[in-house]
């Protein structure tokens, strides 16, 4: 089976799961991957001010996320990738701004080296969990594993809601509105648990380290200096090294979850990188 359109906001893959989309405004095409465990709502401060600028604003529901269908397959970072090309490809988008955030910059990444950059003219890595973050002889400041199985084994497969509970006040800042907290934690606790049992995983095992030293479009890396789930030296600073020519911008007293508590000024940093005025530089 091709990719193909289906159903209005709605593509199939080449494996036949319908991935639902949303496609506001016109201009230059940017599309957002979302971060593990949240669908593309989470990007809905970003795409609503970024769409009334200029840009056309395209985010997509990652297979068992949100609208998307759940195979109970696919979670590997090849297959994922493949779902971003069939969106490229099924709305023939060119010229792309590709933008992710934590495991969403590993499906940019992979989908550049599988595809190459023929559709894309630049990438935005937010928070993101590359190039590495299992400790290993050559990665000898990353995380020990036991503790990503403690996870899985103790916390997502018993009592999922309670780990959200413990790791939602890192994610946000002291001022995050308990609404807006609690807009997240219900994304959250939406996601099929196969997709996050098998995308933690894939996140996990992930080695981005070589495949970062091909990337050959303008890279801007923006990052939190108090990101708890993915560390600044560790994950933003390591790829920035990786990547020929990367811009990092570290934003102060941010966390892992700042295109919410920092929405301002990411929002004026995709929109001067994305196209809405290539003169921009991002300061």
């Amino acid at each position: 089976m091709s990719a193909r359109h289906a159903a209005p906001n709605f593509i199939h893959t080449n494996d036949g799961t319908m991935l639902f989309y949303r496609d506001w405004g016109q201009g230059a095409p940017v599309v957002f991957v979302g971060s593990w465990s949240l669908p593309s709502d989470m990007w809905n401060y970003q795409t609503l001010a970024l769409s009334e600028q200029g840009l056309r604003c395209i985010s997509y529901d990652r297979r068992g996320h949100g609208r998307s269908s759940d195979p109970g397959r696919g979670y590997d970072f090849d297959t994922l990738a493949d779902d971003l090309a069939a969106l490229l490809e099924v709305l023939d988008l060119r010229g792309v701004t590709l933008v992710g955030h934590s495991m969403g910059c590993g499906e940019i990444v992979r989908y550049l080296t599988r595809f190459g950059s023929d559709r894309v003219a630049r990438i935005a890595l937010l928070g993101t969990t590359t190039p590495m973050l299992a400790l290993a002889p050559d990665n000898p400041d990353g995380i020990d594993v036991a503790l990503f199985e403690f996870f899985q084994t103790q916390q997502l497969m018993r009592d999922y809601p309670e780990w959200i509970e413990e790791n939602l006040p890192p994610f946000v800042v002291p001022q995050t509105t308990p609404a807006m907290v609690n807009w997240v934690r219900q994304m959250a606790l939406n996601t099929s648990a196969k997709a996050l049992k098998d995308c933690n995983t894939a996140v996990v095992r992930a080695d981005f380290r070589q495949e970062m030293k091909r990337i050959n479009v303008p890279t801007l890396i923006l990052h939190g200096d108090l990101d708890a789930s993915a560390p600044l030296a560790l994950t933003a600073e390591a790829s920035a090294a990786l990547v020929p020519g990367a811009v990092l911008k570290i934003y102060q007293g941010a966390p892992h979850g700042f295109f919410i508590t920092h929405m301002d000024g990411i929002n004026a940093d995709l929109l001067a990188f994305a196209g809405a005025d290539q003169r921009v530089a991002v300061e």
